[in-house]
């Protein structure tokens, strides 16, 4: 692994209404945590249920993981507490990254926050650009990414939709979704 010194961290968004961005993003969580880079990741909306990658993380120390957030907010009951929450997320990710202790960290699903009106993008994108150590990799996913983050992020990519089994009545599959 290259030293922190000698390497350049890139800003990676993964976007769009296709299935596979936090898969994608949890796959480089695990490239990295066998690298025995120090791993955070950080969940806004799925809530505290437990999914098949975050016990998996379990098995690396270096991978912290936080599921935090009110659920799937789209269904939500209580907008201005999800409004709450969405911030109280957002300053532990600011936390995380200045603290310099990781090498990797994700946001995820963090767009759909930006998309609500809850965070913003020039918000995301500033904080970024002026206090992320330059060594550090960080992820951001969700749909709907803002223009702003997607202007600082080296890498973006959009995941399309072309058809999904939620459509023809499928439940959510253990072990291909959560």
């Amino acid at each position: 692994m290259k030293r922190r010194e000698n390497r350049q961290g890139l800003i990676l968004v993964l976007t769009g209404d296709g299935k596979g961005k936090s898969s994608s993003a949890f796959g480089m969580v695990f490239r990295a945590a066998a690298w025995g880079m120090r791993v955070c990741v950080i969940q806004f909306i799925k809530g505290r249920w437990k999914t098949g990658e975050q016990q998996a993380a379990e098995c690396f120390d270096s991978i912290e993981w936080h599921a935090l957030g009110d659920g799937f907010t789209w269904d939500t009951n209580d907008p201005e507490q999800d409004k709450v929450t969405t911030r109280e997320i957002w300053e532990l990710c600011k936390s995380k990254v200045c603290s310099a202790d990781y090498d990797l960290v994700v946001f995820d699903e963090i767009n759909y926050c930006c998309g609500y009106g809850w965070l913003s993008g020039e918000e995301i994108a500033s904080f970024l650009r002026d206090e992320r150590p330059p060594w550090m990799h960080v992820i951001l996913t969700g749909r709907d990414a803002a223009a702003e983050v997607i202007e600082v992020a080296h890498t973006v990519t959009e995941m399309r939709k072309i058809k999904h089994a939620f459509d023809q009545g499928m439940v959510a599959a253990q072990g291909i979704e959560f």
